[in-house]
């Protein structure tokens, strides 16, 4: 129920925002796999056209991160932040996505960026999808990691529950609340966000014991670079699944979401369907084609024309 509950918020927020829409980011800093972020919404700049232009793919974070520009072509070693064979692995790949130029001079490789990377994040909002508040989980703690670290610009909690003040009460004040239905498309606000402070140092949360607090503290400067990868990590990802059910009852929405007429509400293809289902019946996948949808609705390109003005230096190797 909660992926079903994620797709059908990803579809909504799509429809009623300019946001680039991804789901299940990693959203640590110190530790990348302690926390994952249901849905990141990133809000663009006008500068999302630049960004669109160059690829719709992710570009390797090293590339962006590097010690490289549109000028003077400079040695990948010096440019890249990593070993000699890592360098060259992420140099090939940024050229097959034409974001940098490769030329080999006496025995080295040289690369120089085809366009600056752009200012295109605006502001980054983490959403965490718990539809039945009856069945919080680790919810206390996502929270609040997610308050103290202050990777997002904002935090909010979505549920499909009638939210009390008692649910508020145990929900950190930064957090906004939705109650969202995912039948209708109907979205509440039942308590606002507060802005975080992302230009600042945070506090990434490790372990909770009675009486201890393991935590790690996060420069101002990790935080920006994460959140850049973030945001990169978003635009090449997108939030639609890739394979629907060869089901008679499942078909897809206007935006792309799995829909099931037999239990009469969005199914997550991967948990929700198959021959356990007492409403499967063979049959063909429904047509969809998400790059096609996400193109359409978002601030996505999918077949940019790209910007290097020649080959990527590939013959001249």
């Amino acid at each position: 129920m909660e992926v079903a509950f994620e797709l059908a918020l990803s579809a909504h927020l799509e429809a009623e925002t300019d946001w680039l829409l991804a789901r299940q980011l990693g959203a640590a800093v110190d530790n990348p796999g302690a926390r994952v972020m249901d849905i990141v919404g990133v809000v663009p700049t006008p500068e999302v056209t630049d960004r669109a232009a160059i690829t719709g793919e992710t570009i390797p974070p090293l590339a962006v991160e590097g010690d490289v520009g549109v000028g003077e072509a400079v040695p990948v070693t010096e440019a890249l932040n990593c070993g000699p064979e890592r360098a060259e692995s992420v140099a090939e790949r940024a050229a097959e996505l034409g974001f940098v130029e490769r030329s080999r001079r006496g025995g080295r490789t040289y690369v120089r960026q085809t366009t600056r990377y752009p200012d295109w994040v605006d502001r980054l909002v983490g959403i965490e999808n718990k539809p039945d508040l009856g069945r919080p989980g680790d919810l206390d703690f996502q929270l609040r990691f997610d308050v103290e670290l202050a990777l997002f610009d904002e935090i909010w909690l979505a549920t499909e529950s009638y939210v009390t003040g008692a649910h508020l009460n145990r929900i950190p004040d930064p957090v906004g609340v939705w109650r969202f239905d995912p039948g209708t498309g109907e979205r509440e606000v039942v308590r606002e966000a507060s802005t975080l402070s992302v230009d600042e140092p945070g506090v990434e949360l490790r372990a909770e014991e009675a009486l201890r607090t393991d935590v790690t503290l996060v420069s101002a400067d990790a935080k920006a670079r994460q959140r850049r990868r973030i945001a990169e990590r978003a635009w090449g990802k997108g939030w639609r699944p890739d394979a629907f059910p060869g089901c008679t009852q499942c078909s897809a929405t206007d935006a792309g979401v799995p829909y099931c007429a037999f239990h009469e509400r969005p199914v997550a293809p991967s948990m929700d369907c198959g021959a356990g289902c007492p409403g499967y019946e063979p049959g063909e996948e429904p047509e969809v084609d998400p790059e096609e949808l996400r193109d359409e609705w978002s601030p996505w390109v999918r077949d940019p024309a790209g910007v290097a003005r020649r080959q990527s230096g590939l013959d001249r190797f």
